[in-house]
């Protein structure tokens, strides 16, 4: 770990990383954290085992866990993430912002564009290409059907109240809806989780795990058992969040590989998929920070950007730029009531999408964000906040509106194919209405593939990180087994349930870790103050 450059609040403890590590080098290498690794990945694996044993008894059992926990506690997630774009806004305008991550003299280690380049790729790469067009369109078609009730209770999926029959008005709503999922809230989990540890790191000198940001709260405590478990549920909702991405990835990339060259979209398919893509970010994480994910990044923005400026001018372009000035007024209109968690009637779109979303995110954010922590070092708390925040949504806001309104638009014109075809097939019915289809899609196919691979990598690199105590440069076969245990548990989910599961395991993990999350919060303007004092 860098020392901090300049003057920080340094915690003095007499704990060493790694001292809790058992370590053996003899038939392999491998240096983890014995309470940590031991019960995370018996967890894993246990789970695993008994998902792929009892297939067909745990289909409903995982649908009625996601749909307890989203009726349930949908009100909890939505309130989090309102407090998560708070605190994160208000970080960035107080005086807090000047603090620079790894002291006031500290350099950032990467250039700006691979700074932005990797967090984008991490955070929601796969996301992104699944949920371009089928979101918009879903939530359109929901829209404009308006409300429905049956017995008192609203049936429907429209967003807020609808637009019925106004399509217009149904499409602003649709991209309103969208956005809200995919802009400011998810990133300022990202950013908060990262900012937590990249201080506590780079600036204090403890450890790059999730337990040193509670170091405010419980002291010396978190060397033992309470930090224990942070950092085993940290592991646990990570590899669960990243298990239901890779089944997203897999089961889109089976469609267009079916769509485009009639392979067989079955399970077969999926699991040959993920097995081959996982070896590939094996290769990737054993090639390690710079010369793996960092080039597969950069490369996966190249192709993102190509296949963005293609829809763009080969679609309808005068409507796709003139939308995103509406899509983010829509946004801007419509935040505030989607922000709400109370005393509102769409319950289907606000725990069917929202506090899925939600959990969703805060899986991945242990994840996300000690991956930004880790390329961050350099960076103003303010410069950070308003980059990780902003940028990315300004990307988000660009790509919906180009995808989903060039779909949207094909709608308007008559074609019914995108409207009718399912989640994982409306980006290539979509493509197939535009020139160099196969071409086109075939970069569609490929840049899910690319950032599947980028997720399985830096998902293993910082889960490693986490179980070997805080190390950074953990032995190579540890990686090897992260980045398979992610491929067999998105196996193992689908073949146990298929995307139900993967839902129902990314909420599941999600609601502990949201507690966790916001007690990390707290502990992070208690740091930052200190870290305040300390250069005044």
């Amino acid at each position: 770990m860098p020392s901090p450059e300049g003057p920080t609040e340094v915690i003095e403890t007499d704990y060493e990383i790694g001292q809790h590590n058992i370590s053996h080098s003899v038939t392999f290498d491998f240096d983890v954290h014995k309470p940590v690794f031991l019960v995370s990945s018996l967890t894993i694996i246990i789970f695993t085992i008994a998902t792929l044993t009892f297939q067909t008894q745990l289909e409903p059992v995982f649908t009625g866990m996601r749909n307890y926990l989203t009726a349930k506690l949908d009100w909890f997630f939505l309130l989090s993430g309102d407090v998560f774009v708070l605190v994160a806004l208000a970080l960035a305008i107080s005086p807090l912002g000047s603090i620079r991550i790894g002291g006031p003299d500290a350099t950032p280690d990467y250039s700006r564009a691979s700074w932005l380049a990797m967090l984008f790729a991490a955070g929601m790469g796969i996301g992104l290409v699944f949920y371009g067009v089928s979101e918009p369109m879903s939530h359109y078609e929901s829209a404009i059907g308006g409300i429905t009730m049956e017995n008192g209770l609203r049936t429907d999926w429209a967003p807020l109240g609808g637009a019925e029959g106004n399509p217009a008005e149904a499409r602003q709503l649709a991209m309103a809806a969208t956005l809200y999922h995919w802009a400011l809230h998810p990133w300022a989990m990202y950013a908060l989780v990262a900012l937590s540890l990249a201080i506590f790191a780079y600036n204090k000198g403890l450890p790059m795990t999730m337990r040193s940001v509670f170091y405010p709260l419980l002291g010396e405590r978190i060397w033992g058992w309470p930090g224990h478990v942070i950092d085993i549920l940290a592991i646990i909702a990570t590899i669960f969040g990243l298990a239901t991405s890779l089944g997203y990835g897999a089961e889109q990339a089976t469609a267009g590989l079916g769509f485009l060259f009639g392979i067989p979209a079955g399970m077969t398919t999926k699991i040959l998929l993920i097995v081959a893509i996982t070896f590939v970010a094996t290769i990737s994480v054993v090639a390690g920070m710079d010369n793996g994910v960092k080039r597969l990044s950069e490369f996966n923005m190249v192709m993102a950007f190509a296949l963005l400026l293609f829809v763009l001018f080969a679609g309808p372009t005068l409507a796709i730029l003139t939308g995103i000035w509406e899509s983010a007024a829509a946004y801007a209109r419509d935040f505030i009531p989607l922000s709400n968690p109370f005393g509102r009637t769409d319950d289907n779109y606000r725990q069917g999408w929202t506090a899925f979303y939600w959990a969703w995110w805060i899986s991945w954010s242990p994840f996300v964000g000690m991956f930004i922590a880790r390329v961050s070092r350099g960076r103003s708390v303010r410069e950070f906040i308003l980059t990780v925040l902003i940028v990315p949504s300004v990307v988000c806001l660009v790509w919906f509106t180009t995808f989903g309104g060039t779909a949207l638009s094909q709608v308007a014109d008559g074609f019914s194919g995108v409207l009718n075809a399912d989640l994982e097939l409306k980006l290539f019915e979509m493509l197939s209405q535009l020139p160099l289809t196969e071409i086109s899609s075939l970069i569609g196919i490929i840049l899910v593939m690319v950032f599947f691979i980028t997720s399985a990598d830096s998902g293993s690199l910082v889960v490693d990180t986490i179980a070997a105590g805080g190390k950074l440069n953990a032995p190579t076969p540890q990686r090897v087994l992260w980045a398979s245990f992610s491929g067999l548990l998105a196996i193992a989910l689908l073949l146990g349930g298929g995307l139900a599961a993967l839902q129902a395991m990314a909420v599941s993990t999600g609601f502990p870790f949201t507690l966790v999350l916001l007690a990390a919060t707290w502990a992070l303007v208690k740091g930052l103050q200190g870290e305040r004092r300390e250069v005044i």
